[in-house]
C-alpha cells in the first residue's frame, strides 16, 4: 500500500512539537512541507500549488467572511466561557458538570487526576473544545470533497499531536509517577527514547518476547522452492488425510508473511493445516538495492504464478484454492486473470481478505496520491531503487496515531515503561522494502488511475488483464473498522468478479479483524446470502454471527476441496525438494 502520509521523524521532540506531515511522493526539500507551526496552514499551501488553486482561496474566503464561520466561533466562545465559569465555581467548592467529555474509548484521559484535579480537568476540556471547534470549521468549509477529506486528515494529526496527555508538564499521571519514583521514570524514559533513536522507530511491543521461527512463524514445514523474489513454504500435514486441492496463500509483500502465522493460538496457517488443507505460502523477499529493478510483472510472474505452478506440481492437482491478503489479494487476482488470458484456469476458488480491486474509494491513503506526487516518486525510484519499508510502516501507524504512536510516546518516554508483548505489533515493526519500479507501477495504476477494474486497460506479463474473466467462486472478507481497505470499497469486488461471491464483514480492523482465531471465537461477523448492488442495503439485510469468521470460511472452502487423499509422507515432490525448514531465510532478514 502506498501514496500515504508520512511523519517527518527527525527526532521525537520535533514530532511532539509539530506533528508535521509530508508525502513520500513529494521531494523532502519542498518548502511547503517543511516543519512549521500549523499543519492546516501547510495543507492550504499544498492545495494552493495544485491544479485547483481555487480550493485554497475558497477556504480562506469562507473562514474570514462566512456567516457560518462567525456562528461557529460564537458558539465556541460561549462554550469556552462556560468552561471558565465552571472552573471558577469549582475553585469555590461547587460541584460542576463537565462542558465536554472525551469520546467513549478515549484512554488518554483515563487517570483520575484528569477528573479530580481542577487544573488538569480544565486543560483536558479546553483541548477537547478546541479540537471540536477545528473539526466544525472543516466540516463547514465550502471546498470540494477530496480537499475536505484531506483537511480532516491533517487536522486529526494536529489534534492528536497536541493533546496535553503527550507532554510531561501537562500530563498529571506522568508528573505523579515521576514524584513517586524520585525521577526514575524520567531516567528510564530517556533510556527508552535513546534506544528508539538508534532503532529509528518507536517501540510498540516487548521485542525480546518473540522470535521468528521460535514462537512466531513456527508452524512446521519446509521451503520447497525459491528464486530471487520468493521462497515457497509447504506446511507439514496435521491430519491423516488431506483435501485434494491445496491451499496457496499469497500474503502482502509489505511486512512479512507471518501476520498469518503468529503465535500458535493466533496462527491462521496452523488453523488451515489442522482443517486438512495442504498449505503452501509465499514468503516475499525483503528486497535490497541489488533487487531494486524488479517490476510488478516480476511479482506476478516469478512470485504468484510460479508459486501456483509449484504447488500444483507437488500436489498433483489440476487446480488450487487460492487466497490473498491485502495487496497479496490484488496480486493473486491479477495473476489469475493473466492465466485466464492464456487459456489456463488454475484456481478452483479464490479467497480475498481485506483486498482492494476497485480503488475508487481507497480510504485515507488514496487521498494523497495525485499526478504530481506520483510523477515525483517515479522520477526518484521508478527506474530503479528502493521504497523503504520503515517509511511505509510509519504511514500505517499514523492512520491510527493515538493508538500506534502517541500512546507509546507517553508510555515509553514520559512514563518510562516498557511496552507489553503483542505478536501483531512485533510483526508490524518488521517492515519490508519494495522495489521502486514495482511500487510506482502499483501506485499509478491502482490508487491514481484505478485501471485494474477496467477490462483490458492493463497489460501484465504480455496479457490484457480482465478481472471480469475470473469466474471461480470467491470468498470476500472485509472488516468494518478497516482504515486501509474500507469495507465498502472491498464490497465493490463482488461486482467486478463474475464468480459466485460470498461476502463477509468482520468486526474490528485491517489486521485484528483477520487475525480472529476460531479457538477464541471472539468478536463477530455479518453475512447474507443476497448480494445487493451497493453495500448499504447488503449490511441492512445481513445477520450478525457471534464468533470468528474462520469457521465460516472453512465451511465454504470445504465445498471446493476436491475430495480427500492420504496426507503426503514428505514435503516437496518431483524436482522440488526440501531446501530448508520453515520459515526459511527470507523472512529472517530485517530492515535495520
Amino acid at each position: 500500500m502506498c501514496g500515504a502520509i508520512l511523519i517527518r521523524f527527525n527526532s521525537v521532540n520535533a514530532l511532539l512539537r509539530h506533528g508535521i506531515v509530508y508525502s513520500p511522493f513529494f521531494p523532502s526539500s519542498d518548502p511547503a512541507l517543511q516543519a512549521g507551526p500549523s499543519v492546516v496552514t501547510g495543507l492550504l499551501q499544498w492545495l494552493s500549488r495544485g491544479s485547483d488553486a481555487d480550493i485554497s482561496r475558497r477556504f480562506a474566503d469562507w473562514s474570514t467572511r462566512s456567516a457560518r464561520a462567525g456562528e461557529l466561533y460564537s458558539a465556541h466562545y460561549q462554550r469556552t466561557a462556560t468552561l471558565w465559569q465552571t472552573m471558577f465555581a469549582r475553585s469555590r467548592g461547587a460541584e460542576q458538570d463537565s462542558v465536554v467529555q472525551p469520546d467513549p474509548g478515549d484512554r488518554r484521559f483515563a487517570a483520575a487526576e484528569w477528573r479530580e484535579d481542577a487544573y488538569f480537568d480544565f486543560l483536558k476540556q479546553s483541548y477537547l473544545l478546541n479540537a471540536r471547534f477545528l473539526i466544525e470549521l472543516i466540516e463547514a468549509a465550502e471546498i470540494e470533497p477530496r480537499a475536505k477529506r484531506q483537511l480532516r486528515f491533517y487536522a486529526r494529526q494536529f489534534i492528536d499531536a497536541t493533546s496535553p496527555a503527550n507532554f510531561a508538564a501537562t500530563n498529571p499521571e506522568v508528573m505523579r509517577l515521576a514524584r513517586e519514583t524520585n525521577g526514575e521514570t524520567i531516567t528510564r524514559g530517556t533510556q527508552n527514547l535513546l534506544g528508539d533513536v538508534v532503532k529509528g522507530r518507536i517501540s510498540t511491543t516487548d521485542e525480546s518476547a518473540f522470535g521468528v521461527g521460535k514462537n512466531l512463524a513456527a508452524t512446521p514445514g519446509a521451503v520447497v522452492f525459491e528464486n530471487e523474489l520468493i521462497q515457497l513454504i509447504q506446511y507439514k500435514p496435521a491430519t491423516e488425510t488431506v483435501r485434494g486441492r491445496p491451499l496457496v496463500i499469497v500474503p502482502p509483500c509489505i511486512n512479512k508473511f507471518y501476520v498469518l502465522d503468529l503465535t500458535r493460538e493466533n496462527s491462521f496457517v496452523r488453523y488451515a493445516v489442522e482443517q486438512g488443507n495442504t498449505v503452501f505460502l509465499v514468503s516475499w523477499r525483503n528486497v535490497t538495492a541489488e533487487l531494486g529493478h524488479l517490476t510488478w510483472d516480476d511479482y506476478i510472474r516469478d512470485g504468484v504464478i510460479r508459486a501456483l505452478e509449484v504447488a500444483r506440481v507437488i500436489s498433483k492437482a489440476d487446480k488450487v484454492n487460492a487466497l490473498g491478503f491485502c495487496v497479496g489479494g490484488t496480486l493473486i487476482a491479477t495473476a489469475l486473470a493473466v492465466l485466464v488470458a492464456r487459456g489456463e484456469e488454475w484456481a478452483e476458488s479464490l479467497t480475498l481478505l481485506t483486498t482492494l480491486l476497485d480503488y475508487a474509494e481507497a480510504g485515507e491513503i488514496g487521498l494523497f496520491v495525485d499526478e504530481a506526487s506520483v510523477a515525483a516518486k517515479e522520477a526518484e525510484i521508478g527506474a530503479g531503487g528502493i521504497m523503504e519499508g520503515r517509511n511505509l510502516a510509519f504511514v500505517f501507524s499514523m492512520l491510527r496515531a493515538n493508538d500506534l504512536v502517541w500512546s507509546y510516546v507517553v508510555n515509553n518516554y514520559l512514563k518510562g515503561r516498557a511496552p507489553d508483548a503483542f505478536d501483531i505489533l512485533y510483526w508490524n515493526a518488521d517492515s519490508t522494502n519494495l522495489p521502486g519500479p514495482m511500487y510506482c507501477w502499483y501506485v499509478r495504476n491502482t490508487y491514481l488511475e484505478n485501471r485494474l477494474r477496467e477490462p483490458g486497460a492493463l497489460r501484465t506479463c504480455d496479457q490484457q488483464v480482465d478481472l471480469g474473466e475470473l469466474r471461480m467462486p470467491v470468498y470476500i472478507l472485509a472488516t468494518r473498522e478497516d482504515h486501509i481497505v474500507p469495507w465498502k470499497a472491498a464490497y465493490a469486488s463482488t461486482r467486478l468478479l463474475k464468480g459466485r461471491a460470498r461476502f463477509v464483514l468482520g468486526a474490528s480492523g485491517h489486521i485484528a479483524g483477520v487475525v480472529n482465531p476460531a479457538a477464541k471465537n471472539r468478536r463477530s461477523y455479518w453475512t447474507s446470502e443476497i448480494l445487493t448492488e451497493s453495500p448499504e442495503p447488503w449490511l441492512a439485510g445481513a445477520r450478525e454471527v457471534k464468533g470468528s469468521w474462520w469457521n465460516d470460511w472453512n465451511a465454504w472452502l470445504a465445498q471446493h476441496a476436491g475430495g480427500e487423499k492420504p496426507a503426503p509422507k514428505r514435503l516437496g515432490g518431483g524436482k522440488y525438494k526440501r531446501i530448508e525448514n520453515a520459515p526459511g531465510r527470507y523472512v529472517q532478514f530485517r530492515v535495520v
